[in-house]
This record gives C-alpha cells, structure tokens and sequence, in this order.
C-alpha cells in the first residue's frame, strides 16, 4: 500500500489534493494516469504518490515577461478541475501578477522576499526583451530581473513559445529584440542546464503539470530534446497521431476548406498544415477534456511550439515535411543538445 502520509513540518501536494476532495484512491489513479504521460513505467506511479505526499510543496515564482497570458489562461481555465489544474493550484504560487490578490508596493515586496530563499521553482511566461528599458516590472528591467531571479531558481520553466524561442514579440522586425530565455541567459553567461522548455501557444497544462512532477520526483530534469523540450511531450510530431494520418498515408487531401475531402476529414497537409514537422502532444492529450486539437476541428496544426513559427510563411501555403523527421526542426538556442535520463526509483 503506498504511504500517503503527509510532510512532517509543511503540506504538500497531495495534502492540498486531499483537502480539495481528492480521494486516495483517485490520487493513485491520477498519479498512474500522470506516469503514463510522462512515458514512464506503470509501478511509478506510486513512487510519483509518494512524492507528492512527502515533499513540501514548492515555490514558484511566475514571471509575465513580452506575453499576452494566454499561457496563464491555458493553465487556469480548465472546462473543469482536472488533476493537471488541481495540481498547479496546489503549488505555493508565491508571485504571479495576473492571479496575486497583491499590487504595487505589496506585490513587489513579495516578489523580495520570494527572491531571498534560493531554490524555488522560476516560471517564465513571455518571451525576453533585449534593450534594457524596453519593459520593466516595478520599475526594474525585465531583462535584470530574469537574470537575477534565475540565479537563485532550482528549476526554470518557460512556458509557451514566447519564453522558449521568442515566439510573436521575435517574430520579423523584432522591434524589441525579443528573445527566448535560453537565448538570453546564454548571451549573460548563465546556466541554461536548470531550464525545460514548454513551448505552444498556448502550451497543454499537462506539459507544465507533468514536468513540475517529475522534478518533484526525481529532482531531475526529464530527458530532453534538442530544443530542451521534454521527450515525452515534444517527442514525437502532432501528424504521428493525427486522427487523419489515414488519409495521408492514402494520399487523400483536401484541396480547400469546403470541398469534399474537407467533408470526409481528408488530410489538410495541402492547405498548409505543419503537422508532420511539430513536435507536440496535442494529438495524444487533446484540449479540454476531449481529445480537441485543430484537425479534429477541421484546422491544420500552424506549427505553434516550433521556433520561428510566425515567420515560416503563410499558415495556408503547403508545406512538405522536413528532412529527417521530428529531429529536422526546432534544434537551435542555448543548450542545444540532446539529455537522456534513466528514470531511477527515489533515493538511488
């Protein structure tokens, strides 16, 4: 029986499941479902268990950087409470400007003293802009305060396209200089090897969740790709699992958005779908409870969690795969290299 006994001196995660309602018996079951994701073996799932009743809840300190907080949204506005969404609600949300009750003075002070104890959880939402003074948060500059916060942070995590490549704020002329956050800690000579990328726009708030669990876990990053992308979420492109892949494979595509083919659910892949070279898992996980994704909605995939997606050409001129697969796209920034981890059991 896996033992959900509560951290000795403050709650943790799966105490502040449990006080929402969560039944033990769920708690397992999510956390299966959780593993699952993650790519990781069926009887880690009760490891993962432990972990969320044993370890403190962390810290996190989110920063709005260049964003429009459609990534804050994603994460929040659940259909209805999932576990992804019970689990980012039960983290010690130290700063946030868009959910604190705090302003001003109040919230900056908050923000000092989430910075004086090192070893939180930095969550970066938008993307970094490059001249100083461009944009600035309590009157500092968004760039100084990137840097210093991610000093101090045991895990960064930049959420939505934005933080992770640049995103729309890049996109050509850049007029801010708009950069992603392994770009701009590269260029200050910091570490990059804390920091998972989560790009999308928005990203699926399982990425976040299962990402954050897995560092609570384990504390360690999971295997990455090139991109400093999860595997398990990035590993694989959106076309593997698209509910069309029949029809390509059968060579049926839809010429236009109302012809007959786009009737049957023929492939898009001729009205510009970018499927087959962006990794993401919204064809695995899906939106909002219902395995929702653009395909299924009658939209190709516009490529949103791949670098430079807003300056690859129209979202509606064909696009043929890239050369080399998944592996083709996507490989540049700070700290581009490929991780792989053995996922050991807690306390190897």
């Amino acid at each position: 029986m896996t033992d959900l006994r509560a951290h000795p001196d403050c709650s943790s995660v799966a105490d502040a499941l449990l006080t929402r309602g969560v039944t033990r018996r769920t708690l397992l079951k999510l956390c299966a479902g959780l593993a699952a994701g993650l790519a990781l073996p069926a009887a880690e799932a009760a490891t993962i268990a432990r972990a969320l009743a044993q370890e403190p809840r962390p810290r996190v300190l989110w920063l709005a950087l260049q964003g429009c907080t459609g990534c804050t949204e994603s994460a929040t506005r659940a259909h209805e409470p999932t576990f992804e969404s019970l689990i980012l609600e039960s983290l010690s949300l130290d700063y946030h400007t868009t959910l604190m009750a705090a302003a001003g003075d109040a919230a900056q002070s908050a923000l000092r003293e989430g910075l004086r104890e090192r070893g939180y959880v930095l969550v970066v939402e938008g993307a970094v802009p490059g001249p100083a003074g461009v944009c600035t948060s309590g009157g500092e500059d968004d760039t100084a305060l990137l840097r210093r916060a991610a000093a101090g942070a045991s895990l960064i995590l930049a959420v939505g396209s934005c933080a992770a490549f640049g995103g729309l704020p890049a996109a050509t002329p850049n007029p801010t200089g708009a950069r992603g956050v392994a770009d701009d800690l590269a260029a200050a000579g910091l570490p990059v090897d804390r920091l998972v990328n989560l790009p999308g726009c928005p990203p699926l708030p399982q990425a976040l969740a299962g990402t954050l669990v897995h560092w609570l876990t384990y504390r360690h990053l999971p295997a990455l790709d090139g991109a400093r992308r999860p595997l398990a979420y990035y590993g694989t492109t959106v076309h593997q699992r698209c509910s069309r892949l029949a029809h390509f494979r059968a060579r049926r595509f839809a010429r236009s958005f109302d012809d007959a083919g786009a009737r049957r659910g023929w492939c898009l892949l001729k009205l510009g779908c970018r499927g087959p070279s962006t990794a993401n898992t919204c064809t695995r996980l899906g939106w909002n409870g219902v395995d929702a994704y653009p395909m299924r909605a009658g939209h190709g995939c516009i490529g949103c969690s791949q670098p430079g997606f807003w300056d690859g050409g129209g979202f509606y001129e064909p696009r043929p795969p890239a050369r080399g697969g998944r592996r083709a796209q996507g490989l540049h920034g700070a700290g581009a290299q490929r991780r792989t981890h053995r996922q050991p059991r807690r306390g190897t």
